[in-house]
C-alpha cells in the first residue's frame, strides 16, 4: 500500500465530498462499450513506466475528475432530442427567496410546461436529535478508572458500547474516546466534544438524519447496562439527556400544509427543494423557471466553465508535468476549431484558448429569429468537447510524464490490462 497516502488521500480530500449525479450511473451496454474501448487502446499502446516524482498522481486524478464533470454537463444538456436549440434549453428552476428555499429542476423538459409556478411558505425546518452531556472539568477525571458499557438504541437496532478509563485519562480524553467510538461505529450518529465559555467540556451526539416518523418518540436513545458503575458513568457523562428532539419540516404548498422528514425533498418528481430558513409570516417564496433566454445563457455558462476548468488543470501542472501540454492542446483545439463562429454569438476565445462570455451578445443571439442557427455551432462544440473528454477519461495517464519501455509489434499484439492498471493501481500500490 505504498502510494495510498498520496493518491487515495488526495482523491478523498479533494473530491470525496462531491455528490454523485444521475449522469454518474450507466447502463450495462455503456459499461461494456467503455470496456471494449479500453481493451482496444491497451492492445496498441506501448509499455511504459510512470515517473513517481512531481505531481503525477494528483495530475492524473484531476484529469479524470475534470473530464467527468465535462461529460456530465454535456449529458445534462443532451437530454432533449428534438431540435438543435433544445440541447441548451434545459429548464432551470428559480426561487424568489433563495435564503428560504432553493430549487433545482430534476424533471423532463418536455413535460415541464405542464407545471405552473407555485408558492411555498416555510413554517418549520426539519431538525436532528441532539443529546448533550454534562459539562465537566476537562483537566480532571470524575469517573474512576475501570470498564464501562451502555446500550444505544435506534429505530431498528440496539448496539452495545464498551469503553475503558485509565488512570491517566481526564474527562476530556474520556469524552473524545467516546466521540470517536460512536462516530466510527457508522450507525448514523456523529459525536463531538464541545467546550463552554468556562472551559468545561461535554460530549454531544447528533443524528445524521432529521425528522421523526409517526409513532416514534426518538431517533436514538442511550441507557446504561445493569452494573452500578455503568449507571453512574452514564449519569455523570449525561449522554442520555436529549437537548433537541428530532422534528419534521412543516411548510405550506400553495396554502396547503405539508410536512417532510428532511429539509430536502422533491415535488412531483420535477423540483428538488431544499429548505434554508423560515419564511416571513404571509410572505411565501415563488418557485418557477427562469426565462428561456436566461436558462440558455446559464446552461452555456456551465458548459464553458467545465471547458475552462480542464485548461486550468493543464496549466496548473505545466511546470511539473511537461506532457501536460498535450492535454492543453487537445482541449484548447476544441475552441480554436470553432473560434470565429463562437465569437459571433458572444463566446470570446482568447489566445490561450479560454472562453469568456459577452452576456449581452449571447442573450441577443439566443433570443433572435436565428437562435437555432446560432446554437448549432454550440452543439458541434459540445459534441467535440465530449469526444475529447471521453478520450482523456479513458486513459488520463497518456498526459503524464512517463518512460517508454517498449513498443508493441504492429499487427501482432495481445491485449494487456497494463494501462487500466496503471491508473487504478496507483491508488493502492506503485508496483501495479
Amino acid at each position: 500500500m505504498a502510494a495510498i497516502d498520496t493518491a487515495y488521500n488526495y482523491y478523498l480530500s479533494t473530491y470525496g465530498k462531491q455528490t454523485a449525479s444521475r449522469y454518474d450511473s450507466h447502463k450495462k451496454s455503456e459499461l461494456r462499450n467503455i470496456y471494449n474501448t479500453i481493451v482496444k487502446i491497451n492492445k496498441d499502446s506501448p509499455l511504459y513506466k510512470i515517473k513517481h516524482s512531481g505531481d503525477v498522481k494528483k495530475f492524473a486524478i484531476d484529469i479524470k475528475e475534470s473530464t467527468r464533470i465535462i461529460k456530465n454537463v454535456v449529458a445534462s444538456l443532451s437530454d432533449a432530442e428534438e431540435g438543435i436549440g433544445n440541447a441548451f434549453q434545459k429548464k432551470i428552476a428559480v426561487s424568489s427567496q433563495e435564503d428560504v428555499v432553493s430549487a433545482e429542476y430534476i424533471g423532463d423538459s418536455k413535460k415541464s410546461e405542464e407545471t405552473a409556478p407555485f408558492l411555498i411558505e416555510v413554517k418549520q425546518l426539519a431538525t436532528s436529535q441532539i443529546n448533550l452531556g454534562n459539562f465537566l472539568d476537562k483537566n480532571h477525571l470524575t469517573l474512576k478508572p475501570g470498564s464501562y458499557s451502555f446500550d444505544l438504541e435506534n429505530s431498528s437496532s440496539t448496539f452495545e458500547f464498551q469503553f475503558n478509563i485509565n488512570s491517566d485519562d481526564t474527562n476530556y480524553t474520556t469524552q473524545n474516546k467516546l466521540a470517536n467510538l460512536i462516530t466510527n461505529a457508522d450507525i448514523g450518529l456523529k459525536a463531538s466534544v464541545i467546550e463552554d465559555e468556562n472551559g468545561l467540556s461535554a460530549l454531544q451526539i447528533e443524528s445524521a438524519s432529521t425528522g421523526i416518523a409517526s409513532g416514534e418518540s426518538f431517533l436514538f436513545s442511550i441507557y446504561p447496562q445493569a452494573s452500578q458503575d455503568s449507571i453512574s458513568a452514564v449519569k455523570t457523562l449525561g449522554i442520555d439527556h436529549v437537548s433537541q428532539e428530532a422534528g419534521n419540516a412543516v411548510f405550506l404548498l400553495d396554502g396547503v400544509e405539508r410536512s417532510s422528514h428532511s429539509n430536502t425533498f422533491t415535488i412531483d418528481h420535477i423540483f428538488e427543494l431544499t429548505l434554508q430558513g423560515l419564511s416571513e409570516e404571509g410572505n411565501p417564496a415563488t418557485i418557477g423557471f427562469k426565462t428561456n433566454a436566461d436558462a440558455m445563457a446559464d446552461n452555456i455558462q456551465t458548459l464553458v466553465d467545465s471547458y475552462n476548468s480542464i485548461l486550468h488543470t493543464a496549466n496548473k501542472y505545466s511546470a511539473s508535468q511537461q506532457q501536460s501540454v498535450k492535454l492543453y492542446r487537445d482541449m484548447s483545439n476544441t475552441a480554436f476549431t470553432f473560434q470565429s463562429s463562437l465569437e459571433s454569438i458572444g463566446l470570446l476565445v482568447n489566445d490561450t484558448g479560454e472562453i469568456s462570455i459577452d452576456k449581452a451578445l449571447l442573450t441577443e443571439s439566443v433570443s433572435d429569429d436565428h437562435a437555432e442557427e446560432h446554437l448549432s455551432v454550440l452543439n458541434e462544440f459540445k459534441d467535440l468537447l465530449n469526444t475529447k473528454a471521453t478520450t482523456a477519461s479513458l486513459d488520463p495517464m497518456k498526459y503524464v510524464d512517463k518512460i517508454i519501455v517498449t513498443y508493441k509489434n504492429p499487427g501482432k499484439n495481445l491485449v494487456t490490462p497494463y494501462i487500466t492498471c496503471i491508473y487504478s493501481g496507483m491508488m493502492m500500490d506503485r508496483y501495479c
